[in-house]
């Protein structure tokens, strides 16, 4: 199977082109940005050195799933889908601070919370949880949106005393987190699965809040079952995830977190397989629908094809 992992397109009117860790954003000179999802995969703010066959495609149907299913909620960039890896949408002034939202203790939240941490970003962990239990209320823990390196954990109250965020655009910002997990937890209970954790990222369009890039994608988000879920906390047992955690649990086990000194370790193509699996399973269970893998042959020229299509319609 194939797999996109860089893209060097050339399309009508590009001004500028940006590679992300997985999305490579190409500007127009008409205020649009074309995002291509690549099959790149990254964790602990590295990117793996193998695509995943078909990840971008999920990602990308995933996100405009919700981003059209909440504009109800918050207004957002989205445009048009004119390829299964490719999103067109309006450019906005990003705001430089990623919305991190949680529900259960899991994750980064749960790896500081065995370390004694009680604090996080500003908010008090309750005393007694154990990992995967669920907060009483979801909590807040917003993070720096770094250009290299690791995003790093911040409060609200030194967001606004540094002057990071306007008071008022932050708690819009805020305002708009609570009620996108709300709806998100919804859809997910909806198809048997928990919302456990994710983020959201807001830019700013004509004075206005937009909410921009991807949302409850397995890559910015965190799934459990919700069968079996008492049960297994009850016995202390893992819980049955739908995420990109499994992944970064085989990099620990490799004895690799980003962290300097370590090398990134091999990746077999079993573990890549086993990775498209997971994000095609995720894709059909948060949608209700079967996934339909996109023509591979020579993506590229697929997506060169479909955004010059749609761009001419414009």
């Amino acid at each position: 199977m194939s797999a996109i992992t860089e893209s060097n397109f050339n399309f009508k009117g590009q001004t500028n082109v940006y590679h992300g860790k997985v999305r490579d954003v190409y500007t127009l000179d008409n205020g649009l940005l074309v995002m291509v999802a690549s099959d790149r995969i990254s964790a602990f703010d590295h990117i793996l050195p193998k695509g995943i066959p078909f990840k971008g495609q999920v990602l990308n149907q995933v996100a405009t799933m919700f981003l059209d299913a909440t504009r109800d909620i918050v207004p957002n960039w989205l445009l048009a889908t004119p390829d299964p890896s490719v999103a067109i949408g309006y450019a906005c002034e990003p705001v430089r601070v990623e919305m991190v939202i949680r529900g259960y203790l899991a994750g980064h939240a749960a790896r500081e919370y065995k370390l004694g941490k009680r604090i996080l970003c500003g908010v008090v962990l309750p005393e007694g949880m154990k990992e995967n239990d669920k907060f009483p209320e979801p909590i807040i823990t917003p993070a720096t949106k770094a250009e290299e390196g690791h995003d790093e954990d911040i409060s609200r109250e030194d967001i606004l005393s540094k002057g990071i965020v306007p008071q008022a655009i932050y708690e819009k910002m805020e305002s708009y987190t609570r009620a996108l997990f709300q709806r998100g937890t919804e859809m997910a209970a909806d198809h048997g699965l928990i919302l456990v954790d994710t983020k959201y990222e807001f830019g700013i369009r004509d004075g206005e809040v937009i909410l921009i890039d991807e949302i409850h994608t397995p890559d910015s988000s965190r799934y459990f079952y919700k069968d079996g879920y008492e049960e297994r906390q009850a016995k202390d047992e893992a819980q049955k995830q739908l995420s990109k955690e499994f992944v970064r649990q085989w990099l620990i086990e490799h004895n690799f977190q980003g962290l300097d000194g370590q090398d990134m370790p091999f990746m077999p193509d079993e573990f890549v397989a086993t990775i498209t699996d997971r994000y095609i399973e995720l894709y059909e269970k948060i949608t209700g629908m079967d996934f339909v893998k996109s023509e591979t042959s020579d993506i590229s020229y697929r997506i060169q094809s479909n955004v010059d299509a749609y761009l001419k319609t414009l």
